[in-house]
């Protein structure tokens, strides 16, 4: 199994032969607790959704000459935003939790870039549990990704300049968020916010930030981004994701409108006379 060694960088994707793209999910996450439902600030947002995209994996290289028996890759599993924006709007922490072989196998990340780098022999699945900030959600996000060292032709030499990359892309969906989450993140780059009604008053969003400007936990200068997957396709995805928050939104506002009209008195109609 896993030998020990310390714990820091980040890491990206590729389809070819060195690494692969797994199936993409839609993680679907339910409200706040009702105690934040009593602070204005918190108020639902009925027939809304949040999406976040991101982007889960690792990226292991062969330690060529200096490998050895126990300690062969070193590797890095990660979490990052779809588009390599920074992730701290929504998440406040992850947990990775490693092979029990490891010192100390459960690692907590505090502030992004969430990522953490060991170094190994072996394959192994990684739990990463995702924790969001207080007006997001009080429930975690269990997710799970198989360290692959090996490239799929294991015929073929290893190579020390080109990694083995497994990524994962994923939607967490945020139903009903509170209206201080929803002005918080409606202009950051990470997020995906739907357009409301004009019927929803809500207080002016925060100072924009300089979309320009490198954030704390952006990772699109990371040293490994050259090995990140570009996931052009799943902007379409996200588009389409947009879209149909908004159809949603609008059916909700149809179903509302509905419900008034069953509830009023139906008015007689008059008699015909023959």
């Amino acid at each position: 199994m896993p030998h020990t060694s310390s714990a820091r960088k980040h890491g990206g994707d590729q389809s070819d032969g060195s690494g692969s793209l797994q199936k993409s999910q839609r993680a679907k996450m339910g409200r706040v607790t009702e105690d934040g439902d009593r602070k204005s600030s918190n108020k639902r947002l009925k027939d809304v959704e949040i999406s976040v995209p991101i982007v889960y994996g690792t990226i292991s290289f062969w330690l060529g000459k200096k490998a050895s028996e126990y300690n062969s890759h070193k590797w890095t599993v990660y979490i990052r935003g779809a588009t390599n924006e920074d992730l701290g709007v929504v998440i406040k922490r992850a947990v990775f939790q490693l092979h029990p072989s490891f010192n100390n196998p459960t690692r907590v990340v505090e502030s992004p870039p969430f990522e953490l780098s060991e170094s190994g022999w072996g394959e192994f699945e990684i739990a990463i549990t995702l924790y969001f900030h207080s007006d997001v959600c009080d429930k975690q996000l269990d997710l799970y990704h198989h360290l692959k060292l090996y490239p799929e032709d294991e015929s073929g030499p290893q190579t020390t300049k080109k990694p083995v990359v497994v990524e994962s892309y994923d939607e967490i969906v945020f139903s009903e968020p509170s209206e201080s989450f929803f002005t918080r993140v409606q202009n950051h780059p990470a997020v995906i916010v739907p357009r409301l009604p004009a019927s929803f008053n809500l207080p002016p969003p925060g100072a924009i930030d300089n979309v320009n400007e490198k954030k704390r936990g952006d990772t699109k200068d990371h040293p490994l981004s050259q090995w990140f997957m570009n996931f052009s396709e799943a902007d379409e995805l996200l588009k389409l994701a947009a879209a149909r928050q908004q159809v949603q939104a609008y059916i909700g506002k149809l179903r509302r409108q509905l419900s008034v009209i069953d509830g009023q008195p139906q008015q007689a109609k008059p008699t015909s006379v023959s």
